[in-house]
């Protein structure tokens, strides 16, 4: 019974976690804590809650990359540039994981999501940062409706940003995407499925970086992972099948909504904590 709920976990999680570029880790964590409290599973700590998170996000993201390429939407180049910060910065996030108090970051990171969900809401009265062509990076995208995107950005800006992007991932387990996506969308003004895609193609190297520094700590229950790992490569596959098939707009919405609630759902814990 444990290992079926565990699965299921999984496949939800990267269901959702791949359809709109969160990674799953939103759902994981707080679902392997709220585990902890009920008899029959392991009580783990939040720090094992989030390195178990980001070690099964390695699949979700190996999944959600190959099927993602197929459909041609992942802009390799710019992954790649935001790559250079989110790298370091979520291994600094893991380290620091160990000796932070929880309760009260999730209380402010709970209250920036919050912040940052409204700000989608006002999206398109948003005029566009502007940036210069020849000082930055311009990409373009067509998408499957024959729609031609331009957007564009600063290097130095994207690795910066990145670099806070990847140090949250490190911290809370949750992949970075809940930061990346909207981040890619509203700053560099990148077309949803684009972000998506390519926000999933960094969860996957960001991962791998988070969870060898847990792995050396020690924050990681094998079980867990082991009976998550199935759902969570299953359901990245379901996550990308859906976002293929969803207008931009519904994925906007669809983002929107899952930061509200991951949002108050911080902001709560910090509180009661």
């Amino acid at each position: 019974m444990e290992w079926i709920i565990l699965l299921i976990i999984g496949i939800c999680a990267s269901s959702l976690g791949s359809l709109i570029g969160l990674g799953g880790g939103i759902i994981v964590v707080p679902a392997l804590l709220y585990l902890a409290t009920i008899n029959g599973f392991a009580h783990i700590p939040p720090q094992v809650a989030v390195g178990t998170s980001l070690f099964t996000m390695i699949f979700t993201g190996l999944s959600s990359v190959l099927a993602y390429t197929k459909h041609k939407v992942v802009d390799y180049k710019s992954g790649l540039i935001f790559l250079i910060g989110s790298g370091p910065g979520s291994i600094l996030g893991a380290w620091v994981t160990e000796s932070m108090n929880l309760h009260a970051f999730n209380l402010y990171f709970g209250l920036f999501i919050i912040l940052v969900s409204i700000i989608l809401f006002v999206k398109d009265k948003l005029k566009p940062i502007p940036y210069r062509k020849d000082r930055g990076i311009t990409r373009t995208f067509t998408d499957n409706r024959g729609k031609t995107f331009e957007y564009g950005y600063s290097p130095v800006v994207a690795v910066i940003v990145s670099f806070v992007v990847g140090f949250l991932s490190g911290i809370f387990g949750v992949g970075g995407g809940s930061l990346m996506v909207p981040t890619m969308i509203l700053i560099f003004f990148f077309p949803p499925h684009v972000a998506t895609a390519t926000s999933m193609f960094m969860i996957l190297p960001t991962s791998i970086l988070s969870s060898i520094t847990h792995i050396s700590l020690g924050n990681v229950n094998w079980l867990y992972a082991l009976a998550l790992v199935p759902g969570a490569y299953i359901g990245a596959n379901i996550g990308v099948f859906l976002n293929t098939r969803l207008k931009s707009k519904t994925i906007v919405w669809i983002l929107r909504t899952v930061l509200v609630i991951v949002g108050v759902r911080l902001i709560y814990e910090g509180i009661t904590g």
